[in-house]
């Protein structure tokens, strides 16, 4: 693991598998995934997850930002946050594809205790095609992204957004 300090709060890290680009599949939705995560040993739950939903069938992996080390907002006693974003390609709709991630969510360990709790794992869409939705389960674009330097500064590392 790499890692690259920005600020005396804000670091990008490096694993196996942020930042990464794998090739295209041609599937009809591209949706941009933020990950983060904060308990136990973030980076490496991170790239098995990648792995996973590479073999899952149900997504194709195009690319992922570096990692993001920042401090927690909310409830502010816990440990850093690792974030980045994900952009991938699936033929699910934007509602399969959020009931999915919670899905791999709970598979890799987390379990939802209170509002910006601790987490092994959170999993948001933060695009969905040019999609604009808002209903009690999906509210796409992700409705804070632009206020999150932990979307914000991976977001600028993915080439698949400068299309």
């Amino acid at each position: 693991m790499k890692r690259l300090k920005l600020s005396d709060r804000l670091a990008l890290v490096a694993t196996r598998r942020f930042p990464a680009r794998f090739g295209a599949a041609g599937l009809p939705h591209r949706a941009v995934v933020g990950i983060g995560g904060n308990v136990g040993d973030v980076a490496s739950r991170f790239d098995r997850v990648i792995d996973y939903m590479r073999r899952s069938g149900r997504v194709r992996v195009l690319e992922t930002s570096p990692l993001l080390e920042n401090p927690p907002f909310g409830y502010l006693d816990q440990p850093d946050f690792l974030n980045g974003v994900i952009l991938l390609e699936t033929a699910m709709d934007a509602l399969s594809l959020m009931r999915w991630l919670l899905w791999v969510e709970k598979r890799f360990g987390r379990r939802r205790t209170f509002p910006n709790a601790p987490r092994t794992l959170d999993l948001d869409i933060i695009f969905y095609d040019d999609l604009q939705k808002r209903t009690r389960r999906l509210y796409v674009p992700h409705p804070h992204y632009r206020e999150r330097e932990s979307v914000m500064i991976p977001l600028q590392f993915l080439e698949g957004m400068r299309r």
